[in-house]
């Protein structure tokens, strides 16, 4: 299985970095994990909700770039399904055994993501009503992903 986080907006934070490469390495067992990350758009102070839609918009347009049409896409929607741990591997098992070869996990930047994106979604999956830094959400979802494979594989891990 191929799993691609496809995210907008770099890491700047060390201590992410860290957080992602130690995922990155344990999920080298289950799965082919890449990242791919698009630029973001300066959001000006203050800025109207057209220009929000235009910068969700460009962002949008890089994302589209990289899913390729047979991929399987997951957005990450604050209006998304919630699922526990164990359903979210159940999802990706299913996945798998349906013959989906390529999960594409897709997160927003800070305006999150573009409705032409979220209509490109298969499915749209939801952590919280909360809102997240996109780049503490990549270390989520990653040790998410990670969690997953080890309860598929019926593997301990910390609860």
């Amino acid at each position: 299985m191929k799993i691609t986080l496809l995210t907008v907006g770099k890491i700047k934070e060390k201590y992410f970095t860290g957080a992602i490469e130690e995922y990155t390495k344990r999920l080298s067992r289950y799965c082919k994990l890449e990242i791919i990350e698009v630029a973001d758009e300066k959001t000006p102070d203050n800025a109207s909700a057209a220009m929000e839609d235009i910068i969700r918009a460009k962002e949008a347009e890089r994302l589209l770039k990289y899913i390729p049409e047979q991929a399987y896409v997951i957005a990450l929607a604050i209006e998304g399904n919630m699922l526990d741990s164990v359903e979210l591997s159940q999802r990706i098992e299913q996945l798998g055994v349906s013959g989906q070869s390529h999960i594409i996990f897709l997160i927003g930047g800070s305006l999150g993501l573009d409705k032409i994106v979220l209509a490109r979604a298969d499915y749209k999956l939801s952590f919280s009503k909360m809102t997240f830094p996109h780049q503490l959400m990549r270390v989520i979802l990653l040790e998410q992903i990670y969690r997953a494979y080890r309860i598929s594989h019926n593997e301990p891990y910390h609860k």
